[in-house]
């Protein structure tokens, strides 16, 4: 899966934008992570992208509501 340490970063974010759903970095710096087809296969990209950095999850939803999770390292 990774193979390097994680950079420092806040939270890991999936959002919706264009009919497309995406994962990026909320921090300084603000990395993109990647676009799926569909929520599911983003937040679980995006949930496991949090917990190797060991990070809160935040998502994003159409309607412009946000969940904030916070996983432990199952």
């Amino acid at each position: 899966m990774h193979d390097a340490v994680p950079a420092p970063s806040d939270e890991v974010e999936t959002y919706p934008r264009h009919g497309l759903w995406h994962n990026r970095l909320i921090a300084s710096d603000g990395g993109f992570l990647g676009t799926h087809t569909t929520r599911d296969e983003a937040v679980a990209a995006g949930r496991d992208e949090a917990r190797w950095r060991r990070v809160p999850h935040v998502v994003r939803e159409v309607d412009g509501s946000t969940q904030r999770r916070i996983l432990d390292d199952a």
